[in-house]
């Protein structure tokens, strides 16, 4: 019994060594696949890539519709005539709160309210919203987030089946954020203008065109496009560097308002009151 004790041990033991030497050397063969060196350029560049992406839509000046991480809002200097954005993303708005909030000492004069988004997404808020805004005395207007599901006349039809906009109100506003990577710049204009065009037809006023700063000066810089009011979103800079005409700058998506809870967006108008009036469409 004993001797077969110790024919057994070393069995076990010179099977044990075995398979810890198949798992070092066969069960993961992709180990050795590559040299060390590219194992450590792959990590690089992981990390590299990791830290653009973080960089590029939490930090970065120029990140889109991002909580800011540099501290206190700064203001624009120059402009009197101040306004917000607001859509679902705010909840549900303390109107008699924010009918006396001001925004760098000037009172708040307009109010942009998300209405679609496709052609098929009504915001939950925007009924509510678009009521109030002139209820409390605001210049109010509705945008249409741009999507690349559906076709652009879908979407123009659609907002124009859920969005009423009479006289006093701000023009039309699309919102268009994004193109199809695979699609050419001129195609895309002339899905733009296909939902402009439309808009225009049914209010007999040119939209609101809001982008930020890189996508105009990338894909929306055809003269074509400068016959339209330009909305300007550019975030934590001291001034506008696009050299062009424009109406509204949303210069931070951090502003702070009493009866909004969490972040809204601050936008200045480049004008005068009276001016902002006379941008409004004309009627009762």
């Amino acid at each position: 019994m004993s001797g077969t004790r110790k024919n057994t041990q070393k069995k076990s033991s010179s099977n044990s060594r075995r398979r810890a030497k198949s798992i070092s050397h066969g069960s993961f063969p992709f180990f050795h696949k590559y040299p060390r060196w590219a194992w450590w350029l792959g990590g690089i560049a992981t990390v590299v890539a990791y830290v653009w992406v973080f960089y590029y839509f939490f930090v970065g000046p120029t990140g889109f519709r991002w909580r800011a991480l540099y501290g206190d809002v700064n203001y624009p200097n120059g402009y009197e005539i101040q306004g917000i954005d607001i859509s679902h993303y705010q909840g549900e708005i303390d109107w008699d709160k924010l009918k006396h909030g001001m925004i760098n000492n000037c009172p708040i004069r307009f109010v942009f309210i998300k209405s679609t988004e496709g052609s098929t997404k009504l915001d939950p808020n925007f009924r509510n919203n678009f009521y109030n805004a002139r209820e409390y005395g605001f210049i109010r207007g509705a945008y249409h987030f741009w999507s690349l599901k559906s076709s652009p006349r879908a979407q123009a039809y659609f907002f124009l089946n859920k969005v009423h906009l009479t006289g006093g109100d701000l023009p039309p506003v699309l919102d268009i954020e994004h193109k199809p990577i695979n699609q050419k710049v001129e195609d895309f204009q002339r899905d733009v203008l296909t939902w402009l065009h439309i808009v225009e037809d049914k209010y007999h006023v040119k939209p609101i065109l809001y982008t930020n700063y890189k996508f105009k000066m990338n894909y929306l810089s055809a003269p074509v496009f400068d016959d339209y009011p330009y909305w300007i979103a550019h975030y934590y800079v001291d001034k506008i560097e696009y050299q062009g005409a424009w109406k509204f700058w949303q210069h931070t998506d951090a502003g702070k308002l009493p009866g909004i809870r969490g972040y809204v967006d601050f936008n200045i108008y480049n004008g005068s009151f009276y001016d902002l009036k006379k941008l409004c469409m004309a009627g009762e």
